[in-house]
């Protein structure tokens, strides 16, 4: 078999004991391969350093010298490591997995050339796809494979086995992404990941999640990954229409997944933009950026404007830098990396310099010194403190050691010793290591606790960082939230909203993303037919109803209790309402009522001095009587419809009056009958005299009042009035209340009454014409008809009122009613009598007569 390419860059340190490590560390920039000659070995210029990755080789070197420095956790055992370049693509990643495995600088696959390699576990890689890669190889030997990235796609993968992933599971993520959403209340948004199966896992992963949460998606762009030099311009023109598109739409917020790389895919969006420029900087966007990816930059946008990624949101992998880092990453130089096969590239592309020994010609540019201070480089490119992916390289060293010790205890417990080389490990299958690695737990230099759940995922939760970008381009992350899966519920997300500075083109403010604005209290959402249901109009809440709170789906109804405000954002306690003796219209009607008692006792007593008196006699003194202590008790019964309602008085109030009254109407038909069959009698060879007397006016009188009685006794004995509560007649009003208990025995009280008053009515107008010495049938036909006029004007002035005012209708009703009576039949008598004493007698009524 033929030699592939050897590797282009890596970096070796023996140990008795080997860990492999995958980095993604370089891109190669080649033309596409034809398959009709065998491809060159890619040139330095074809080769493009990922800066910001460097810190990952560094970070597991960190590690193995400090474990290799702690006698404490691999006693009589050191560490060492083999570091390839997977070159983000299949081909080197496979070859790079391959080496580790079988040999160590020769390609023979499935044979081991040397003993001293010792593999006993791999570390990668950073992006799933180069994972995915390594583990199609490493699952065959069950080799543990510890990656840092997100896990990869293994559908015939025996659960449990090869991979343990060193970051915390994407799901939590997810979860995270949408808690952000939803306190920021961004509803209309936009996604931007590959076109490949990883993109495709993340839409059907995120789609339903967030939809079922109110969020919808303004766009989901997919773009095409670059492989070749000869597809970027393809990569240019979609890039273009990406971006215009992004810029179009009302969605200010767009979540991007991708690679650890994309961020560098972004920064070129305002160069390709076919918009004008105006166009563009117009509008911010806040990109919410997923874990997998750091804020990385090519070489060549060293000087690039750093404005659209100002003010991002990121999710990363919790870090915390280990004591002794940023002091060891400080030291580095090349001429101090003895066999680090990445350094020399990193820094002349980090610093824009060349080492002399690496050209042939004149140099063009800085020569490069090695004594330069990797703390002067941008934060776009490198980074001093621990990064998550780092962080995770560093723990997955951290967490093998910590197997292998629980490997070596498990030994010593059954007798057998670890003797100086580790050649007891090495008669151990790789595959032993995966039941220690389960059980993990222990907890680093940084004092944090580190354990795998039953999955195989770090137990863990993310950090968001708000990346800060200065006019002077200097790089800083601020941690302004948490996403902590272990922690409860409803501390498992938090956030720092004034902590958090956004990008300029949101004036410093929260920014909105919405389909459509807020729908204020006092409205509701209407979706609009085939769109999104984050696109809706807002419609005003029907009558009766509330929204108290922005984006109601429903205008709900208030408690019986309550009732909306006039803007409908609110309910307000109902008033209790009833009419009352100590408001102005209760005290008006309470003192007429009294007033009119007053003067209808006076006449009483008037009459009753004056009860010898001919025009006391007249027309029969024991009906006005009557008639006057009736129509003082119907003065004095409207005090029954004031006040609180209670039992007793609901059951008295109507029946009370329905009774008193019939009895004043009674006496004045039975006065009216009286005065007819009076002058009747007086002809010769009448035969109504023997009808003539008080019999006729008491039988009257009783039976009329009798049939009154039977109906008010009927109503109390079937459907008695109570004490009610009517919370629906008034909007703004608890009415208390006396049900009538049957509507039809209140009309019939009322009907009765009426058609008393109408009979009565009659007869007096066709006898309003005789003798005035003795006829009172003008007054009664006048008392009648305001008493008509009234009770007719009652009905429907009662039917369309409401509450109290019912009630005060009633009451005014029956005050003009009796004071009409009192005022047309009594007040000549009254007159005469006080005033004109000298016509009250019988002489005189003779004189009138005659």
């Amino acid at each position: 078999m033929d030699d592939p390419h050897p590797p282009l860059r890596e970096y070796h340190q023996r140990g008795d004991l080997i860990i492999g490590a995958i980095a993604s560390q370089t891109f190669i920039v080649s033309n596409s391969i034809t398959f009709t000659e065998e491809p060159p070995s890619p040139l330095f210029e074809e080769l493009v350093v990922v800066p910001k990755n460097y810190q990952h080789i560094l970070a597991l070197e960190f590690a193995v010298k400090e474990i290799n420095e702690n006698p404490q956790l691999l006693l009589n055992v050191t560490l060492g490591f083999h570091i390839y370049d997977s070159y983000f693509t299949a081909k080197w990643t496979y070859h790079a997995t391959i080496l580790l495995i079988y040999t160590l600088g020769r390609f023979v696959p499935n044979y081991k050339c040397e003993t001293q390699n010792s593999l006993i576990v791999i570390v990668g890689g950073l992006d799933p796809l180069t994972s995915f890669h390594v583990a199609t190889v490493v699952d065959i030997y069950k080799i543990p494979q510890l990656i840092y990235g997100p896990a990869p796609v293994m559908n015939d993968k025996t659960p449990g086995l090869s991979f343990y992933q060193m970051a915390p599971k994407e799901a939590h993520q997810y979860e995270g992404i949408l808690s952000l959403l939803l306190h920021f209340r961004w509803t209309w948004i936009g996604l931007l990941t590959y076109n490949d199966e990883y993109g495709d896992r993340f839409v059907q992963t995120v789609f339903p999640l967030f939809s079922q949460n109110g969020i919808c998606f303004a766009f989901i762009e997919r773009s095409h990954r670059v492989t070749f030099i000869n597809e970027v311009y393809e990569m240019f023109k979609q890039g273009a229409k990406l971006h215009d598109n992004i810029v179009d739409s009302k969605a200010n917020v767009v979540v991007v997944y991708g690679e650890s790389y994309t961020i560098a895919y972004l920064r070129w969006f305002p160069y390709l933009s076919e918009q004008d420029q105006m166009t563009k900087n117009s509008k911010g966007i806040l990109w919410i950026i997923t874990a997998q990816m750091e804020l990385t930059s090519m070489v060549y946008q060293k000087t690039w404007d750093t404005d659209i990624i100002n003010g991002v949101l990121s999710f990363t992998i919790h870090s915390n830098d280990p004591p002794g880092f940023k002091t060891f990453v400080a030291s580095r130089n090349p001429s101090s990396s003895t066999g680090d096969g990445f350094i020399r590239d990193f820094w002349q592309q980090s610093f824009g310099c060349v080492f002399l020994n690496t050209i042939v010609d004149k140099v063009d540019g800085d020569i490069c010194t090695g004594e330069e201070k990797l703390e002067n480089l941008p934060g776009t490119f490198f980074e001093m403190s621990m990064t998550g992916h780092s962080y995770s390289i560093y723990n997955a060293v951290y967490v093998m050691a910590h197997a292998l010790h629980a490997m070596a205890s498990s030994r010593n417990k059954h007798g057998t010793m670890v003797d100086r080389g580790g050649q007891k490990f090495q008669k151990q299958q790789s595959w032993q290591l995966h039941h220690f690695l389960k059980g993990v737990l222990f907890n680093n230099s940084a004092g944090e606790s580190i354990s795998f759940d039953q999955d195989g995922g770090l137990a863990a939760g993310f950090d968001i960082i708000n990346w800060i970008i200065s006019s002077n381009q200097s790089f800083y992350k601020r941690k302004v939230g948490r996403m902590a899966p272990q922690a409860p519920p409803d501390q498992a997300f938090t956030i720092n909203t004034e902590a958090i500075t956004w990008h300029k083109g949101f004036n410093q403010t929260q920014p909105l993303s919405l389909c459509t604005e807020s729908c204020h209290p006092g409205s509701s959402k209407k979706v609009k037919e085939g769109e999104p249901f984050c696109c809706y109009d807002c419609i005003p809440c029907p009558e009766g109803k509330i929204s108290d709170q922005e984006d109601m789906n429903e205008c709900h109804k208030c408690t019986d209790e309550n009732y909306p405000n006039k803007n409908q954002i609110l309910c307000i306690p109902k008033d209790i309402s009833f009419l009352s003796c100590e408001e102005p219209l209760g005290i008006s009607l309470a003192c007429l009522a009294f007033l009119f008692s007053l003067i209808t006792a006076l006449v009483f007593v008037t009459f009753i001095k004056h009860h010898n008196t001919p025009i006391v006699k007249a027309n029969n003194r024991d009906l006005t009587y009557t008639l006057l202590i009736s129509l003082l008790l119907c003065f004095l019964c409207t005090f029954l419809f004031i006040g609180y309602p209670q039992k007793m008085t609901c059951l008295l109030r109507q029946t009370a009056f329905g009774v008193i009254f019939s009895v004043a109407v009674s006496c004045v038909l039975a006065k009216t009958i009286t005065v007819v069959l009076a002058f009747i009698a007086t002809k010769p060879g009448s035969k109504m005299r023997k009808w003539v007397g008080k019999r006729l006016a008491t039988s009257v009188v009783f039976s009329c009042s009798f049939i009154q009685a039977s109906i008010c006794t009927l109503w109390l004995s079937t459907f008695p009035p109570f004490p009610d509560v009517d919370m629906h007649s008034v909007t703004e009003e608890i009415i208390l209340e006396c049900n009538e208990g049957s509507e039809t025995m209140f009309y019939s009280v009322l009907g009765y009454m009426g058609f008393l008053a109408i009979v009565s009515f009659t007869v007096a107008f066709l006898s309003r014409k005789l003798p005035d010495s003795f006829n009172e049938a003008k007054f009664i036909t006048f008392s009648m008809l305001v008493f008509c006029s009234v009770w007719l004007s009652f009905v429907p002035t009662y039917l369309s009122a409401k509450g109290k005012y019912m009630v005060a209708v009633e009451i005014f009703s029956i005050l003009a009613s009796g004071v009409g009576l009192l005022v047309c039949i009594f007040s000549p008598k009254y007159y005469i009598i006080v005033l004109r004493p000298e016509l009250n007698n019988k002489e005189q009524l003779i004189r009138r007569k005659s």
